[in-house]
C-alpha cells in the first residue's frame, strides 16, 4: 500500500496530498459521479428486473416488457423510478467509495500495516457499505415500491416519500435495511476486493509495473477489472436482491422482517431467489465496469493514482 507521505499532482498546479482530507473528499465526489448517473442510466433494466423478480409471469422476456411499457407510457415509463435511483445511488456512491478509501487507509496503513491486503479490502469495503446503505435505504424502498406495484404506489420521489411516512412513519423507510445490508455488503466486499485483486493480476499478466502504463491504459485496466468484478457481485448478491424487492412490495403491516422473509421464501422457494439473474449479471457487470472507469478517470483528472495494482 502507498505511504501516507505520497503526493499526487492535480489537474492544475495544485497538489492533493494522498490520504488528506482533500483526497478523501475527492474520492467521495468521484463516488457520486460514478454511481448516481450509471445507476440512473440502467433504470430500464432495473425496472424490468424488479418487476420480474416480484412476478415472473408478468412478462415473457425483457424485450417484451420494454415494448409493453413503452407502448403504454413512452420513454418516461421505461425510465420510471429514475429520481429515487439517482438520489439514492449518488448518496450511496459517496459513502461507498469515500469511506472505502478512508477505511482502507485506516485499517491497512494505520492500524495493521502488515495485515494481509485481501483482509483489509474485505474489512474496508464492508465497513463502507454498512454506512452507505443507511443513506441509500429510504430511496431504495421508495424506488422498489414505485417500480413493482401496478398501478404504481407513487409517481414521484416526493409523493412516494410522503406516502410511506404518512402510512408507516419514518421507520417504514428503513424496514428493508437488514436485507439491504444482506445484499449490498457481500456485493461490495466482492466488488472492491475482486476488483483490487483482478487489477493486480492483470498487471502481473502484462509483466510490467502499473506506473509504466499511461493513464488511458490504466483506466482501461480499471474497466476490465470492474467488469470481471461485477459478474461476481451479481451472482453473490442476487438472492438478497430478490428478497429486497419482495419485502418492499409484499411485506404485510406489522410483520417482522424474519417472518416476512420466511413467508416469502415459502411462496417462491430456492429457485425463485434466482429470478432475473441473467439480466442482473449484464446490468451489474456493465454498471461496475463503468463505475470503476468513471471513478478512476476522475482521480486521474485530479492527478491522483488509479485504484489497485500497487
Amino acid at each position: 500500500m502507498a505511504s501516507a507521505s505520497g503526493k499526487a499532482e492535480s489537474a492544475g498546479a495544485k497538489k492533493i496530498e494522498l490520504f488528506s482530507g482533500s483526497y478523501f473528499a475527492a474520492c467521495t465526489m468521484g463516488g457520486i459521479i460514478a454511481c448516481g448517473p450509471t445507476h440512473t442510466m440502467v433504470t430500464p433494466l432495473d425496472l424490468v428486473k424488479c418487476r420480474r423478480q416480484v412476478d415472473d409471469k408478468l412478462y415473457k422476456s425483457n424485450t417484451q416488457a420494454w415494448k409493453m411499457i413503452y407502448s403504454k407510457e413512452g420513454l418516461r415509463g421505461v425510465f420510471f423510478g429514475w429520481t429515487p435511483t439517482f438520489v439514492g445511488y449518488s448518496l450511496q456512491g459517496a459513502g461507498k467509495y469515500g469511506f472505502y478509501e478512508v477505511f482502507k487507509y485506516l485499517y491497512g496503513d494505520k492500524l495493521a500495516p502488515n495485515a494481509n491486503k485481501t483482509v483489509v479490502f474485505l474489512a474496508a469495503s464492508a465497513s463502507a457499505e454498512a454506512l452507505a446503505d443507511i443513506a441509500l435505504c429510504p430511496l431504495e424502498a421508495i424506488k422498489v415500491r414505485m417500480q413493482t406495484t401496478l398501478p404504481p404506489f407513487a409517481h414521484s420521489l416526493r409523493e412516494g416519500w410522503g406516502k410511506v411516512v404518512s402510512q408507516e412513519g419514518y421507520a417504514g423507510l428503513y424496514k428493508g435495511l437488514y436485507p439491504l445490508w444482506g445484499r449490498q455488503i457481500p456485493y461490495t466486499m466482492v466488488k472492491f476486493t475482486s476488483f483490487e485483486k483482478t487489477v493486480e493480476q492483470i498487471y502481473k499478466y502484462l509483466g510490467k509495473p502499473k506506473e509504466s502504463f499511461n493513464s488511458l491504459q490504466q483506466t482501461g485496466v480499471s474497466f476490465l477489472g470492474g467488469y470481471i468484478a461485477g459478474i461476481g457481485c451479481a451472482v453473490v448478491s442476487h438472492p438478497a436482491d430478490v428478497m429486497v424487492s419482495k419485502l418492499n412490495s409484499d411485506r404485510k403491516p406489522g410483520e417482522g422482517a424474519g417472518q416476512a422473509m420466511t413467508r416469502i421464501y415459502g411462496k417462491i422457494g430456492f429457485g425463485g431467489l434466482w429470478n432475473g439473474l441473467p439480466v442482473r449479471i449484464f446490468m451489474i457487470g456493465t454498471l461496475t465496469a463503468f463505475q470503476w472507469l468513471i471513478y478512476d478517470s476522475f482521480k486521474v483528472y485530479l492527478g491522483l493514482p488509479t485504484t489497485g495494482g500497487h
